[in-house]
Order: C-alpha cells, then structure tokens, then sequence
C-alpha cells in the first residue's frame, strides 16, 4: 500500500553509512557518487485509503540528493 509523509520526520537515527550500506554499489550507479546513509526515524503517514498512522520508516540519504527509498517497517499508532 503506498503512503505519503504527512508531518516531519521525528528521531532520526543512522543506522549505516559508507561501505556499510549494502545497496550502496546501485545508489552510486542511480543517483552518482556521495556519502550514502541508512537512515531510520518515525513520520505521520497517510495512506491512499485515507487511513493515517504514525509508522517507522527507514530510508536512504545523500548530501545534494536528498531523501530516496521510503520504506515503512511497521505501524506505531493508529490516528484515524
């Protein structure tokens, strides 16, 4: 099901960074070369049915990319 982030991104953390990212080798290939993270924070999410909640998501990030690869990991709270 797909969603959109409704609110800011709270408690971002980094999971990996570098050489540690397995998926590095098709970012660089995708988006070009940069400091690649794993990142990992919670967001209000709305979903296409128009249910919100507030999930976990993990992503990855570059500096002068931005954001890429949204993946929500599991539901914290249903809002509506």
């Amino acid at each position: 099901m797909q969603f959109i982030i409704v609110g800011e991104i709270r408690n971002a953390k980094r999971l990996a960074a570098g050489t540690s990212v397995h998926i590095r080798k098709h970012l660089i290939e995708r988006f070009g070369p940069s400091r690649w993270r794993k990142m990992t924070g919670e967001a209000t999410i709305r979903f296409d049915d128009g249910t919100i909640a507030r999930a976990e998501l993990h992503w990855f990030e570059a500096h002068g990319v931005g954001r890429v690869y949204f993946k929500r990991k599991r539901n914290l709270d249903w809002l509506a």
